[in-house]
């Protein structure tokens, strides 16, 4: 029988590591840029409140990436219709290769990984892990 408990556990901070690793070895973007570029692309145009909120940040510390992001053509603002005010800030045509550029880095550093030390049957059992993982991911508390 499976120990739930340190299976869970196990499987966490593994998951964890590999993330760390990546990001060491592939990650071109500082973190706190790649976060925010990242939601932007898969969520759309937000405000800085909004994104702050979204990555458990300050305020102050969102406003600060928004700016580098700005200073370095990856995003632009663009006036809130909800908010004449406010403004929200959308990724750029340059902001979207800068993300493009990290994101391939990670999956040829991964795929290289995979190549170096994986063999054949192991590389099919880490193709079933992702779709056990996308399960795991789409949980929502609750049985059935």
């Amino acid at each position: 029988m499976v120990d739930q408990d340190h299976l869970a556990e196990r499987l966490r901070t593994s998951i964890g590591r590999f993330v760390r690793a990546t990001r060491t070895h592939a990650d071109a973007l500082p973190p706190p840029l790649a976060e925010t570029m990242g939601l932007l692309d898969r969520e759309g145009d937000a405000s800085t409140a909004s994104l702050a909120q979204r990555r458990g940040v300050r305020h102050q510390s969102q406003s600060r990436t928004v700016k580098d992001l700005e200073a370095l053509g990856y995003i632009a603002r663009r006036e809130d219709p909800q908010d004449r005010r406010g403004f929200l800030v959308t990724l750029t045509q340059q902001g979207l290769a800068a993300l493009d550029r990290d994101r391939r880095a990670r999956r040829d550093w991964v795929a290289q990984a995979i190549d170096t030390l994986l063999n054949p049957d192991e590389q099919a059992q880490l193709s079933v892990l992702t779709q056990l993982l996308d399960r795991l991911s789409d949980y929502n508390g609750r049985r059935g």
